[in-house]
């Protein structure tokens, strides 16, 4: 599926039919040139799910989580490679703990470093930018 977006409002209309379709044990891994609006699909999808923290980018601290309001001993995982040189080992990270519970939902940018390490369920998202303010995201499930 291909959608495209011109404006940080058609991004959170994005979002929420991706939170729509997104279940409790979902991986969301998303792909993208720096500036693509990788954090800003994450935290537009976090809004939609009803979290209502403010999502910071995890790219020095690797990993935030933030509890499902849905569930409170659930939580949504943010990811954030772009500091990681390749290759990885996402057991030896701890990253497998993440979607192990299948109650949680996981969202991983710059997921193309440990692609080959990711369930087959995951949900791909790669996001390009067009010009300014025009994003194609592409949604392959």
């Amino acid at each position: 599926m291909q959608l495209i977006s011109h404006s940080v409002e058609d991004t959170y209309q994005i979002a929420q039919q991706i939170a729509q379709k997104v279940s409790n044990g979902a991986i969301i891994a998303l792909s993208g040139n720096l500036g693509t609006g990788k954090t800003l699909l994450t935290q537009a999808i976090a809004k939609e799910l009803g979290i209502k923290d403010k999502l910071l980018s995890p790219t020095f601290v690797l990993v935030r989580q933030y509890l499902l309001p849905s569930n409170p001993h659930n939580y949504l995982f943010h990811i954030d490679l772009y500091r990681l040189a390749t290759p990885i080992n996402v057991t030896e990270l701890g990253l497998t703990e993440f979607w192990a519970n299948p109650h949680n939902i996981v969202v991983i940018e710059w997921a193309e470093k440990i692609k080959d390490q990711l369930p087959t369920e995951t949900i791909w998202i790669k996001i390009e930018a067009k010009n300014e303010n025009t994003r194609v995201l592409r949604i392959n499930s």
